[in-house]
Formats: C-alpha cells, structure tokens, sequence
C-alpha cells in the first residue's frame, strides 16, 4: 500500500499523461527558447495548467502566475510554488480581486504573456511597460475583446482558441464530453429522453450539441447567425424559435461568449425544474444577478455542491448550475477538460510563446490564429506519439 508522501497525486497523474507537453519540456531542457525572460500567465489553475506552468519553467522562463474566476485550485497554487512558479492570489469570485492580481503580476513587468479572457492585455494598456514582446491568448471572448484594440496593442498576440487543432480537439470533442460529465455528477440526473436547448453553435456548442445527443437527450439549438443555424439543421438538430425551445427545455446551456443571452425575460416561458448551465469562459452568458433580482423570484436557496434553486412567485423552481461559472471548472471536484485535449491546446500554447520569444512572428500578427506552421508541427508530433510507426 502506497502510504503518506510516497502517494502521487492527481496532478502527478495529469502531468504523466501529457504526452505532447513531456516531450516538449525534454526539448526544451536543451533549448532553453524563454532564458531570461518573464512569463506573467492568467489562467485556469487547475492540475493540466500546472503541466503548462512546468513546461515553460524548463524553457528557462520565470513563471508568474494568477488564475481566472472561481476555478482556482488550492492544491494547483501548493504545486506550483513547490515546482518554482510564482503564484499571485487565491480562489476568487471576485474580478476586482483578480484585477488586482493581474497589476501584480504587471508589476513585474513580463516580456511575454498568456492570458485567458483578454484582461491582462487590456490592464497592460492601461499601465504600460517598456519590453512587452506580445502573447497568447486561449479564448474566442479574448479576441473579441482584444480584436478592436489591434492598433493600440501593435505586438503579436496569437488566439489560441482559432486554429482548427483547438476547434476539433478541445471545442468539439472535449469541451461536450466534460460539461455532459459535469452536469451528470453534480446533479446525479441522466440526461435520456431530457429536452436540451444549446445557445450558439459555434465550435464549442457543435460539441454540446453532439455530446449530448450522444447522450440520449433530445437536442435543440438556438443561434442567432442565419449560416451557423442551418447548419445545425442539416446536422440533425432542431432549430426552433426562441419562446418554443426554451418553454420545453430541461436543460439550457450557453455558450454564446455573449453577455446576458438568458436573463429574468425568459422567467416568463422556463418550466419548472429546469436546469440553467453555462460553458462560456465568463460568467456573464446566465444574467445572474438579474434573476435573482427579478420579481418574480420569492427566494433563493443558497447553493449545495453546486446547484442554487430560485423559487418564483408561482411555485416554479429554476436551477441554476455553478453560480452560472463554467459549469466543467466549477463547483465539487470539478476536473475541467480531458487531458489529451489540454495537452494539445497547451502545446500549442508553448510553441507560439517559443517562436514570439525567437522573434519569429511580428507585430503585424497580432489577434490572429495561431500559425500554420506551429499547427502542423504540433499535429505532427501528436500523431508520431500516439501512432509510432506511422
């Protein structure tokens, strides 16, 4: 029996699984691509960001780093400032909070960074320094944020979230299989025969959708592009008007990276018992705060492990899933994305900080998809990993 110390941890078992991230991080103890530099990071910590977070250390990096709303893990922080990263805060619901975290890690002045949401390039114009060579950052809310600030940001900054090894690997594939194992652990309810109603289909609710058709639910699709709706058509799924799908659903689920797409206009046609999720990577998509002021809310049970009731005025009851944060990086145990998917997409990660540090990419790519080059060179060890011989 392994007793005490001599016991691996979960993240001891993540980071042995990364099989992309390993052999990047043997490469790199040779290469050393970030020697001297300063990496400020704002990610979702949890045991595959820790793998990340390592990797880059052994690029020869200085690793600073906070972590995104309400998904923090304590044991990822003892981790990572036991492994040589530098941690700013803590667990947080609160941005103000975070804002401040993110001037901290500002403080020190970074030459590279990777962010998740966009808000560390946003801070960094606000209080700029001299020797910031560009970044990454993961998300499509990210872009959307930084795309209109290209004049003013003028470094390379390369979106993760667009190449189309994320679209299929992490959007497609595991982002759905995640919130479908999220939903059915904190709620113990199977998802057969149930009316699911996804908003937006783009990479990210393609997946919803399939993984819980795959799942036996009754799926629906509501999507405001007139393109990406027929899609949904001619891939099987309903499309009906916004008061039919929601009146019948059981299960709502949003992945707009828009703001308020469900809010206490839509208390009126819910039916009792539905179940509100949100996938977006902020918690704005569910209007919260906006439910529960609504009138026609009479109380609201405190959430356990991961589920808050609001009772209205007509005896309906609306559940709302991780105070409306990703429902696959929130509440009990939450384990996030599967591994092999994060280690593709953080691969991608390392070798876009590695050609930025190199200087091999310029200011003129800046919020642009990650290169063809580094996709293909990632893809292709990927296959070589996983397929020896071919």
């Amino acid at each position: 029996m392994v007793r005490g110390s001599d016991r691996a941890s979960r993240i001891d078992w993540v980071i042995r699984q990364c099989r992309l991230l390993n052999s990047i991080a043997d490469e790199f103890d040779r290469t050393r691509p970030f020697e001297g530099l300063t990496i400020g990071t704002g990610i979702h910590l949890e045991a595959k960001g820790v793998a990340l977070m390592l990797v880059l250390r052994r690029g020869g990096a200085r690793v600073i780093s906070t972590g995104n709303l309400n998904s923090t893990q304590p044991g990822a922080l003892d981790y990572l400032n036991n492994h040589g990263v530098e941690t700013v805060g803590g667990p947080t619901q609160s941005a103000a909070e975070r804002l401040g975290w993110i001037d901290e890690i500002l403080d020190e002045r970074p030459d590279l960074i990777l962010d998740n949401g966009g808000d560390m390039y946003v801070r960094w114009l606000e209080r700029p320094h001299d020797g910031l060579r560009g970044g990454t950052e993961e998300t499509t809310s990210g872009r959307i944020l930084l795309a209109p600030l290209r004049d003013r940001l003028r470094m390379p900054i390369l979106v993760i979230n667009d190449s189309p090894i994320k679209q299929f690997a992490e959007n497609r594939h595991a982002v759905g299989q995640s919130t479908v194992e999220s939903f059915m652990r904190l709620t113990n309810m199977a998802t057969n025969g149930r009316s699911v109603v996804v908003l937006g289909y783009g990479g990210v609710g393609k997946g919803l959708a399939i993984n819980f058709r795959n799942n036996h639910a009754q799926v629906s699709v509501l999507e405001l592009d007139p393109v990406l709706r027929m899609e949904a058509l001619w891939d099987g799924f309903a499309v009906p008007d916004r008061p039919a799908a929601l009146s019948a659903a059981d299960i709502v689920v949003t992945s707009t990276a828009g703001r308020g797409v469900i809010g206490p206009e839509d208390l009126e046609v819910l039916h009792d018992g539905v179940i509100l999720v949100n996938v977006g990577h902020l918690p704005v998509e569910i209007d919260v705060p906006g439910i529960a002021a609504s009138p026609q809310v009479a109380s609201q049970a405190p959430a356990d492990d991961g589920i808050t009731t609001f009772h209205l005025r007509d005896g309906r009851a609306i559940h709302l899933l991780t105070d409306g944060h990703m429902v696959n990086l929130a509440g009990p145990r939450p384990l996030g994305n599967s591994i092999e998917s994060m280690d593709i997409g953080f691969s991608l990660q390392v070798r876009c900080l590695e050609a930025i540090a190199l200087g091999q990419v310029g200011p003129e790519s800046c919020v642009v998809p990650v290169p063809r080059q580094i996709d293909e060179l990632v893809a292709r060890s990927y296959v070589e990993l996983s397929a020896p011989g071919v």
